[in-house]
């Protein structure tokens, strides 16, 4: 498992007071937008054969800089600088940056965790970038004279903790880019300690992970973000050295242009990520960075970027972050936006002017963010992107009513894959935004460092739990509130203007309890929500359905209404049916008290649950069935009357509604 991602460090809520999302209204004509993938594609696997490395080293080219930018390509920056008002205001943002690292200390040799020094990596790598693009924007020495302490420091650090091997692809790459993209700055004996430094704490332990002979994990075997990280950063590492180091380069590239398609595989068929939004960023930032670098050093990428579902990636941002540039984040990670600026390179490569405008409305800036900007793309605007969107494999659906509206209703809802890296026990989870608030929230992560949070004890974690999720409880009390090894498809899916929904096949999260579970979200009028359950024999019998809010709840006098407020903005959820005696209760964000509550965990003090209990009988059929309709007040709200599960799609919604 990863510290939280470099997505995750951007993850903090916007105040932009236009939403990011409004203004992806763009890019292509929709039926590119949602073609099934790049043109060669072939399939659901279409697999790189990578040559022989002395054949990959003979396309090397010799002069640098050679990763991801040319000395052509920065020239031509330079201008669009002078000529672009995107881009300017974006260098000047960088340039004061680059001031404030001027003045600030080189970084040091700090685990601050006992484990991970990734911070320090990271550091490391956001210094190089800034100052070695500031250079070439500028010619000032100024910058290259404070990247020569940066990387002197970390180059005698005595390792770069290959134990947690993020750390050391991050800080290779950040070599990678100092030692190429400021070559023409360096002495020889300044590039010998970077060259030194990159082969024994970087590419060396790399070599004896992919040859079997070092305990540093395998991430070259796994199909999460780990592997496109420490491929990329290594991949980048070995580029930069290709002259120099021939063979040791050969083999890495080798090696990692095999491996990382383990990873590729996994974008398929529709660009979604199974670790959520932030860790999308993380892998993907280093998966185009491989390939990026892999086409301005060797000319080729032999392929990678056509592996099936890579083309969608860049869908994935846009239809999980709704109109309060707040994304669905299930799974570890926080709800704030995805900066990308892959986005760029994804909208380039595959002709998604979506993808370039989504970045150009987020940028803080990154320095490839300026590299990969293309005026072009990015600044055009097109047809409007359709509301709904399903992401097969991945197995969550997004839906709204309007894309330019800030107030615009919001719903993201998952099945998914509770075996999935950085997963949390969420198989049925929403979040909810309208009027401009998020009504139903995900907590997120809680802190890395707790004991065993990614071994023996990490169901034991309430953030983590069904319990601190928007889903359903059965039995709490028996262990695990949902199987750890269970998956949910989404066994339906429609869209259409006046109704959008999906069902999600529950039944493997509980099997332990019920013979058959099943959930339905709808999107109704584009107005109302409907969240359904139906729950068939076994022994469900003691059952709780939880919403996370952080809004104030009032219940109404006979348990079967709440209003949620925040501020003048007003929720109504009304019980549209359940068994008789059920009503809604208001509960802490904390466990119940017949599960696990170790010390340390998230307080979760400023959110509050709207609450179900039942008690089923052994054998029963339970339906359970809420409307969730945003109003300025509570009078006059008409909720659709209740529907089974099998007569959605095939009744007429706003009927049913009194519309």
């Amino acid at each position: 498992m990863t510290q939280i991602s470099s997505a995750a460090r951007t993850t903090q809520l916007t105040t932009a007071p236009v939403s990011l999302v409004t203004r992806v209204l763009l890019g292509v004509c929709v039926a590119v937008l949602i073609a099934a993938g790049p043109a060669g594609a072939a399939g659901d696997s279409n697999s790189v054969n990578a040559p022989p490395p002395r054949e990959i080293l003979s396309r090397l080219r010799s002069e640098h800089p050679r990763l991801l930018a040319s000395r052509g390509d920065f020239e031509k920056l330079r201008l669009g600088v002078k000529e672009d008002a995107t881009l300017r205001d974006w260098r000047g943002k960088l340039a004061g940056r680059a001031e404030r690292i001027l003045s600030e200390a080189p970084s040091k040799y700090e685990i601050p965790d006992g484990l991970r020094l990734l911070s320090v990596s990271r550091r490391v790598l956001e210094r190089v970038y800034t100052l070695a693009l500031m250079y070439w924007l500028d010619g000032d020495q100024r910058y290259p004279s404070r990247a020569w302490k940066e990387l002197e420091a970390a180059a005698a650090f005595p390792d770069w903790n290959p134990r947690h091997f993020l750390d050391t692809a991050e800080m290779t790459h950040a070599f990678a880019i100092g030692y190429d993209w400021l070559y023409e700055c360096w002495t020889s004996e300044q590039r010998e300690i970077l060259r030194k430094a990159m082969v024994e704490k970087g590419l060396g332990p790399a070599l004896q992970c992919y040859r079997g002979k070092a305990n540093y994990g395998r991430w070259m075997k796994v199909r999460h973000n780990w592997n496109q990280v420490c491929n990329g950063g290594i991949g980048m590492g070995a580029l930069a050295l290709g002259d120099v180091e021939p063979e040791l380069a050969g083999e890495l590239l080798k090696n990692a242009i095999d491996s990382i398609q383990l990873a590729m595989g996994e974008f398929a068929p529709d660009g979604a990520w199974a670790e959520g939004p932030g860790y999308w960023n993380y892998a993907t930032q280093y998966n185009v960075a491989f390939l990026a670098a892999l086409g301005t050093a060797l000319g080729t990428d032999y392929g990678l970027s056509d592996i099936n579902g890579f083309a969608e990636a860049g869908m994935f941002p846009i239809y999980i972050t709704g109109p309060l540039n707040r994304t669905f984040n299930y799974a570890d990670g926080g709800e704030g936006p995805v900066r990308a600026p892959q986005m760029h390179w994804l909208g380039r490569r595959f002709k998604r002017p979506a993808y370039a405008v989504y970045q150009r409305n987020l940028a803080t800036p990154h320095p490839l963010d300026l590299l990969w900007y293309d005026r072009a793309l990015a600044g055009e605007e097109a047809a409007q992107l359709p509301l709904d969107r399903r992401f097969r494999v991945a197995e969550i659906a997004t839906f709204r009513s309007d894309w330019a509206n800030r107030e615009a209703l919001f719903v993201g809802f998952k099945g998914g894959d509770n075996k999935a890296n950085h997963s949390h026990l969420d198989l049925g989870t929403f979040v909810l935004d309208a009027g401009g608030t998020r009504w139903a929230v995900d907590l997120g992560a809680d802190n890395y460092n707790l004991p065993a949070y990614f071994g023996a004890q990490r169901w034991t974690y309430y953030r983590l739990r069904a319990e601190g999720h928007n889903t359903l409880v059965i039995n709490p009390e028996t262990g695990p509130d949902q199987q750890p090894s269970a998956a949910a498809p989404l066994v339906r899916y429609e869209s259409k203007p006046e109704v959008a929904f999906a069902i999600a096949d529950l039944t493997a999260a509980y099997a332990k309890h019920a013979q058959s579970v099943r959930r339905g979200v709808a999107v109704v009028g584009r107005k109302h929500v409907i969240v359904q359950d139906e729950i068939k024999g076994g022994g469900a019998t003691n059952i709780w359905w939880f919403m996370h809010t952080p809004a104030e709840i009032e219940l109404g006098k006979d348990g079967k209404t709440a209003l949620l407020k925040s501020g003048e903005r007003r929720l109504s959820v009304t019980l549209l049916a359940a068994p008789a005696g059920a009503k809604f209760e208001i509960l802490p964000a904390r466990p119940l008290p017949t599960s696990p509550n170790p010390a340390g965990q998230g307080s979760n003090e400023k959110v509050r649950k709207l609450a179900v209990h039942i008690e089923g009988t052994p054998g029963g059929v339970i339906s359970v069935a809420f409307g969730l309709a945003p109003s300025e007040s509570s009078a006059g709200i008409k909720v659709p009357s209740f529907l089974g599960l099998e007569s959605w799609g095939k009744t007429d919604w706003g009927a049913q509604a009194g519309h």
